[in-house]
């Protein structure tokens, strides 16, 4: 699957995550195993444990105190575990976020081993062993070159007319082809029982308009040029000099028309219905009755237009653009969504660019971290659940809804006092909130993989097939009611989200430990660790955009017109504070991208803390290694966001990402907070230091 399409459907899903889920991990080295994953050691005991964090839940030597916490909380937390920390060589960042995503790893890692080895007792397991033994058997790839591709780059061959490529491009969800106007199935955002089919603009491989655009990733556009034209004499296609500087060109083309990420989110402009009739007035060139049709929707009489301006210039660009080009630009694609699945030149020019070149990964994840990936992205809710019944403990989950209500009172008293909202709208929100539905650990209902078929020979066949499968499962179910029970991760991601048009808050088991979740830590730690989580998640129903949709998930407009102005004027200042972090010369941070994720983080820290005062029940706080109990919560908060990141992947967030870098979630998220001023007795003249007029007052006072 291209980065043009999977960018497509990750947004088809709306949703708010915690964070960026964390690339491959870098574990301790198992002993080395078989080509084909079969008859492996067991992966050691000591990469299946939990984490833990000193003695009382916080690592209190990865602090830096010589450093003043009103100047740099995230260097005074974190300071000397950031200056004895390196990235691991096969990663592009590493930190204590990604420290659970190595545990989960090795988890999958020694799941696999099992179901490859015969030994899984699970109705699926047989289909986890052979996900993981063709990933695995790297001579069988290397033997094949790229013979794999040859099926759909024989039909892009076999193109002759543009309607004929129309059909091809329709084909992308279940066949792998690339489209610039791709769909995907989502919930209605003003109808969430129902499903609908969303369309939106695409067809680049680059991560952002802006790597076109801007003279700043001028030098990584020409990497890409070179790549599109490797990739295109590996697959064996014509002229690939020539026609790597078309494709390019091309898409250069259409990333000029393209909305930036910050006006595509906004809920409001981005749900645009129309009638197959009336895109095809939109697109001339394109019949959508046609292309809907190639994607299996033939029945489709309503599609939901994101990026609706764009789409008129979108298909000018397509119908001026030679029939040649765009067959080149569908085999590159095609190729470069294949490569992590070919042979090793494939493979290892694939590296070179996505990891090495755009994200500064120096070297290539050893094949059995991959490989891992691979099975959690084939069968993932199977390997969930042989993953919960092994390492997720029925206790955490009871402590988990605990600590939820405890978040969501703090957020109901809060709403209760707010003297900026009129009592209509507290009366919604309120009511919104009664509403939310949580998730935690794991699905009540697995996916049924039965029409699924793994072959433990045919890695690439096996990628085809999932993605059709899945492709299959989402129109099959396209006329009937919202699976309001579904979760759009699986239980060993780190992460956690929010869902708007479910009214939903879900926390997927692998997040729920240390250093987010410790039963045997201080309180504060955890309210300041998971106990932030929650509020993030709680406080995105109420951020810029989840606060559209009311407590039935239905995006309206259930604001007053006068509360809407004033939540509007702290969402702009709270945008003016983050757009002035620089973390290069010249590359800042967007406020307007990651509006969501920095409310998020101020309101979810803000509901901890008082969810924390709330469990004291009036009692004093100990005191523990000479912090109080109101600064361990801050701390707990900034040893989450213990974070290193090689330049050219965090300079690519920055222009990507919804979520600010990790030191900004610490520094920029505590400075709009009354209680860390009193907990580290910040004064005028820190470097931290905003004067209480020009703090930010949302959900938090």
């Amino acid at each position: 699957m291209t980065p043009a399409r999977r960018n497509v459907l990750l947004a088809a899903v709306a949703v708010a995550a915690l964070g960026a889920t964390p690339t491959l991990s870098m574990a301790k080295p198992h002993k080395a195993p078989s080509l084909t994953g079969a008859g492996e050691a067991p992966v050691p005991a000591e990469d299946l444990a939990s984490p833990k964090y000193g003695t009382w839940g916080f690592d209190v030597s990865g602090m830096d105190t010589s450093v003043k916490p009103g100047d740099d909380f995230f260097s005074y937390a974190n300071g000397k575990w950031a200056a004895r920390t390196s990235i691991p060589s096969d990663r592009v960042r590493f930190g204590n976020f990604d420290k659970l995503s190595v545990l989960s790893e090795s988890r999958t890692h020694a799941i696999d081993i099992d179901a490859a080895a015969g030994k899984l007792k699970d109705a699926d397991g047989a289909k986890i062993g052979a996900a993981y033994a063709s990933f695995m058997n790297e001579a069988l790839a290397n033997k094949q070159g790229a013979k794999p591709l040859q099926p759909e780059l024989s039909q892009i061959r076999a193109v002759k007319t543009r309607d004929q490529f129309t059909d091809l491009m329709g084909k992308g969800n279940h066949a792998g082809f690339d489209t610039v106007l791709p769909v995907g199935i989502t919930i209605d955002a003003k109808s969430p029982t129902k499903y609908a089919v969303l369309a939106a603009t695409g067809g680049l491989g680059l991560p952002d308009r802006d790597y076109y655009l801007q003279a700043s990733f001028a030098e990584k556009k020409a990497k890409y040029l070179s790549y599109v034209e490797q990739i295109l004499t590996l697959a064996g296609w014509p002229k690939p000099s020539e026609n790597a500087r078309a494709i390019v060109d091309f898409e250069t083309q259409l990333a000029e028309v393209q909305w930036t990420r910050i006006q595509r989110r906004d809920r409001d402009k981005t749900y645009n219905p129309a009638t197959p009739a009336q895109l095809n007035a939109l697109t001339p060139g394109i019949d959508w009755n046609r292309y809907l049709a190639a994607s299996g929707l033939p029945g489709v009489h309503r599609v939901i237009v994101t990026t609706n301006t764009a789409f008129p210039k979108v298909a000018k660009i397509y119908a001026e653009t030679p029939l040649e080009t765009l067959k080149a630009w569908q085999a590159f694609h095609v190729a470069d969504g294949a490569a992590p699945f070919l042979s090793q030149p494939f493979v290892d020019a694939s590296f070179a660019f996505h990891n090495k070149e755009l994200s500064g990964q120096p070297e290539q994840t050893p094949r059995w971290k991959r490989a891992a990936a691979f099975t959690d992205r084939m069968v993932g809710e199977s390997v969930g659940r042989v993953y919960v019944a092994r390492y997720f403990p029925p206790e955490s989950k009871a402590k988990m809804e605990s600590l939820v209500k405890d978040i969501q009172t703090a957020l109901r008293a809060r709403i209760e006092k707010l003297d900026w909202m009129s009592d209509p709208t507290k009366a919604k929100a309120l009511e919104k909130l009664s509403k939310f539905t949580v998730k935690i650990g794991y699905t009540t209902k697995w996916r049924d993989y039965s029409k699924l078929t793994m072959k433990p020979d045919d890695l690439y066949g096996n990628v085809r097939r999932a993605q059709t499968f899945e492709w299959n499962r989402q129109v099959a179910r396209m006329h009937g009611p919202v699976d309001k029970v579904e979760w759009g991760m699986t239980p060993q991601t780190v992460n956690a989200y929010y869902n708007p048009s479910n009214n939903e808050i879900v926390f997927p088991a692998a997040i729920l430990a240390a250093p987010f979740f410790d039963p045997n830590a201080d309180p504060a730690i955890n309210y300041g660790g998971i106990g932030g989580v929650i509020g993030h998640e709680t406080s995105h129903g109420f951020d810029d955009q989840g606060r559209k949709s009311d407590g039935a998930g239905v995006l309206t407009d259930w604001w007053t017109a006068e509360d809407n102005s004033k939540f509007n004027v702290q969402r702009d200042k709270l945008g003016a504070q983050y757009s002035a972090f620089e973390p290069y010369p010249g590359a800042h941070v967007q406020g307007g991208l990651t509006m969501g994720e920095n409310i998020g983080d101020m309101g979810g820290l803000s509901l901890a803390l008082d969810a924390y005062h709330a469990y004291l029940h009036g009692r004093p706080a100990p005191v523990i290694d000479g912090l109080t109990g109101d600064q361990r919560v801050f701390l707990g908060w900034a040893q989450v966001w213990r974070e290193k990141i090689r330049e050219d992947a965090l300079r690519q967030r920055l222009v990507s990402d919804p979520h600010s870098p990790a030191v900004y979630r610490v520094n920029g998220t505590i400075r709009n907070i009354a209680g860390w001023y009193d907990a580290f007795d910040v004064k005028p003249g820190d470097k931290l230091y905003v004067v209480p007029q020009d703090r930010v007052h949302i959900w938090v006072k």
